[in-house]
């Protein structure tokens, strides 16, 4: 039975993954922690979720804590050096992956694939793309949805009170910019760790 206050119940649609063990752990790890998470999953099989501010290394943990809490499977792009041994193991097996930078179908063109219809498919993607600051959002999850044709969910963290958040699910316009600006706007309230999103 989950927690209420530490995890979110799942909808129909969402993928699934870990064991019973697994899940108390980890919803005992962010009881301890005082974490706590508030909204809803959209009942959708796929989805490009994003997570922000991104301002610290102890958001990866925290966001990972809080998957393997719900028992959700969402896949999450690392980049190639995190995957040496025995972590390469670890972030495989929680739902991290690596992509061929090199291949001619481009990064973009390989995460499009892997949401791909008739799967159940939630990828997650931290749009600021570093921990430092940055005026611009980098905009591969627009691209990503747009492309694959799925809704972005705005996932957040807020340290004042510790909370890990799904706020709407957004359906992408085709405007760039407009969209950008929608969920830029979303994020303004939001404190992580360091640093803010404006």
């Amino acid at each position: 039975m989950n927690a209420p206050g530490y995890v979110l119940p799942l909808p129909p649609s969402a993928p699934r993954s870990g064991h019973p063990f697994t899940r108390w752990l980890a919803r005992s790890v962010l009881r301890l922690g005082g974490w706590k998470m508030e909204g809803a999953w959209p009942d959708v099989e796929r989805v490009v979720v994003i997570a922000a501010p991104h301002s610290s290394m102890w958001d990866a943990w925290w966001g990972i804590l809080a998957k393997i809490a719900m028992g959700v499977r969402v896949e999450f792009l690392a980049k190639k050096e995190a995957f040496f041994w025995p972590l390469g193991s670890i972030l495989r097996a929680v739902g991290g992956f690596e992509v061929d930078r090199k291949s001619p179908a481009g990064v973009v063109e390989q995460l499009i694939a892997r949401v791909k219809p008739g799967t159940r498919h939630w990828l997650v993607i931290a749009p600021e793309g570093t921990r430092k600051r940055v005026q611009k959002w980098k905009t591969g999850f627009w691209k990503i949805a747009t492309g694959a044709q799925v809704p972005v969910v705005c996932a957040y963290f807020h340290y004042p009170d510790k909370t890990i958040g799904i706020g709407p699910a957004l359906t992408m316009s085709g405007d760039l910019e407009r969209d950008m600006a929608t969920v830029r706007e979303f994020y303004r309230p939001f404190q992580g760790k360091h640093r803010g999103t404006t």
